[in-house]
Formats: structure tokens, C-alpha cells, sequence
């Protein structure tokens, strides 16, 4: 079948940002997993970027929200919505058969992976798969996954964190954690709120984690004016913050990955938590981004720990050779097939 007649599809339905490959064409839909709808008539107004300018903006008759809540769908109608607008978009033209995979928390339920699957496929996809993030991220990290070595992934999300032992294709051990960088904004917001009595919404809380936010002491700190409401005037009021203070209170979630990944390695058989000793941990997803974690799990671990090439889009391009992979090779077929019936 020409590709005219294609469009292969991959997708890493992120809680926090989607992202979708196109064969021949990589990463062509980068946008937050954000929609906006009529609260009236559940009419859909905007998705993604467009969406996400709504959030906190909107008149009462609007609502902007995420439809997907640590990794899963929350909305299911809002998420079919979504996932139709980005297919749509990413097929543009003549298409008789699409395949699609789509990157999903190691941990979800059969229902959670069922409904992913049935969105697929009400938004025009022939066929759907789907692969667990930590398999995706890994090959999109470049990883070995095939060989009979062990390789140790850890895939930072806005709402989950997957970390996994990957061998001989196949996930040799895995943990799923709903801690993430959601978890992260939303200790950032607490400090502030605590600390400043000055509530702030969640896309500032996301800026000051990219801006200044950090999991290890800093060469030199840094320091932020943000802006909210004042909860005792409720005026409008600004604050400066420093990376030491984000840093100390976002150490609860950052540890509780640093944990994850503890007990990922205690699980592991012992000639593959040595190969991981030789090839290190690698850290994917937007939360490899924050700065001084690749330190701070060396520490932790005492392991080498190296950041993905390209950390936000390792699950977007895993699911894309895993469509030219499924094409060529009828294992990685069967591996698919299994791991979307469950």
C-alpha cells in the first residue's frame, strides 16, 4: 500500500503536552493536552495551544481543562475530542487505512488501556496499539532494547513517572508513579501560597519550575518575581523567590521519584542492575529538564546518570520506529498486539 494511501500514525498522549509523529515526516503536533468547550451546549471551541491560552482566562459559559489526569483519561468525551482534532490534522489528505500507536503509562488498568484504544479508533484510526512510555522512551533514547543487555529508563511525565529495566525487548522490571511534574507545579504553588500568602495558577507555577527550580544546589542560585492574588487583600501583589526555597519545596516529590527509581533497581536481577552500572540510568520526558536531578540520582544511586538527546520527544519518536519496526518485523507485531489486548 503507497504511502498516499497511509497515514501512520504515533502518539505520546501526555497528560501535560501531546505530541504525534507522522511516517516519512517525524514530530509535525506538539501541543499542550489542553480543550476548551461550551459548558452549555459541549460544544468544543479549541484544542491544544489555543486551549491552554483559555486556561484561567475563560467567561463562566467556557471551560478549558485537561482531559487526561496522571497519564490517564479523566474526560473521555473532552480526550475523543482532542485525539480526533490532532488525527485530523496529522492525516490531511486521502487516507484509506491509519495505524496508530499511542505511548500509555506502564501502569494502567485494562479499562484506562481499553478506553485510550477506543478513542484511536473513533477518531479514524484502522488500526490501533498500543506501547507502554517506558518501552517508547527508550527507543526514542536510542537504548539497546533488543540486545541482552540491561538498559534503565526513567521517563519523567507531567503526570506519571515510568521507570523500567528493559531487556531482550522486553520490560524486565517496571514501577509507576503518579508523581510527576504536575505534582511538582503544584508544590511550588503550595509553598508560595504557605510561605507568601499569594496564590498563583498553574501555568506560573510551571514557570517558576523551569526557571528556577532545581533538585541539586545550584553553581549560582537564582531568583524570580512572580505574580497572583494576595489571599488576605485579594489584590493583585508580586514576590521574589530564590532556587533554594523551590528547591526545598519541591524536595518531597523529586525524592519520591529518587525512591521509584531505588526500588526499580532493588527489583532487578543482578546481571542487569550490572549492566546498568556500565551504561548508566537515562532520564527522559520534561522532567529530565530540571536542573541538577541527572546529579542528584547519581547521588542517590551511585550510578551514572545521562539525559536523553532530546527528552520531550523520546516517547513521540519511540512509537514512530515502532511503526516502522511493526511493518518490518513480525515479532514487534505480536509484542503490540499482546500489549494491546492486555
Amino acid at each position: 500500500m503507497t504511502s498516499r494511501f497511509r497515514r501512520d500514525i504515533g502518539i505520546d498522549l501526555g497528560t501535560a503536552n501531546t505530541l504525534v509523529h507522522l511516517a516519512g515526516r517525524g514530530i509535525i503536533i506538539r501541543e499542550p493536552s489542553v480543550v476548551a468547550i461550551n459548558k452549555d451546549t459541549r460544544e468544543v471551541l479549541a484544542v491544544g495551544e489555543e486551549a491552554k491560552r483559555m486556561l484561567g482566562r475563560t467567561p463562566a459559559s467556557i471551560v478549558a481543562t485537561r482531559p487526561l489526569r496522571d497519564g490517564v483519561i479523566a474526560d473521555y468525551d473532552q480526550t475523543l475530542a482532542m485525539i480526533r482534532d490532532f488525527v485530523k490534522r496529522s492525516k490531511r489528505g486521502f487516507s484509506l487505512h491509519t495505524t496508530v500507536v499511542v505511548g500509555i503509562p506502564s501502569g494502567v488498568t485494562e479499562v484506562e488501556r481499553d478506553a485510550v484504544l477506543d478513542a484511536c479508533r473513533k477518531s479514524g484510526a484502522h488500526t490501533a496499539y498500543v506501547i507502554e512510555e517506558p518501552m517508547a522512551a527508550a527507543i526514542g533514547a536510542g537504548l539497546p532494547i533488543a540486545e541482552p543487555v540491561g538498559s534503565m529508563i526513567v521517563d519523567i511525565g507531567g503526570g506519571t513517572t515510568e521507570v523500567a529495566v528493559i531487556s531482550l525487548a522486553g520490560i524486565v522490571h517496571s514501577r509507576s508513579i503518579r508523581t510527576a511534574g504536575d505534582e511538582i507545579d503544584e508544590a511550588i504553588s503550595a509553598y508560595i501560597r504557605r510561605a507568601y500568602n499569594l496564590f498563583i495558577g498553574e501555568r506560573t507555577a510551571e514557570q517558576v519550575k523551569l526557571d528556577i527550580g532545581s533538585a541539586y544546589p545550584l553553581e549560582e542560585e537564582r531568583s524570580m518575581v512572580v505574580k497572583g492574588r494576595d489571599l488576605i487583600s485579594g489584590l493583585p501583589r508580586s514576590a521574589e523567590i530564590t532556587s533554594v526555597e523551590i528547591r526545598d519545596a519541591i524536595s518531597e516529590p523529586i525524592y519520591e521519584i529518587v525512591e521509584a527509581v531505588k526500588l526499580t533497581l532493588e527489583a532487578t536481577p543482578p546481571e542487569l542492575a550490572a549492566d546498568c552500572m556500565n551504561h548508566g540510568i537515562v532520564i527522559a520526558g520534561g522532567g529530565a529538564l530540571i536542573r541538577g536531578l541527572d546529579e542528584l540520582l547519581s547521588r542517590e544511586t551511585g550510578m551514572p546518570v545521562h539525559i536523553a538527546p532530546d527528552p520531550l520527544s523520546c516517547v513521540a519518536i519511540g512509537t514512530g520506529r515502532m511503526l516502522d519496526m511493526l511493518n518490518e518485523n513480525p515479532a514487534i507485531r505480536r509484542m503490540l498486539e499482546n500489549a494491546s489486548r492486555g
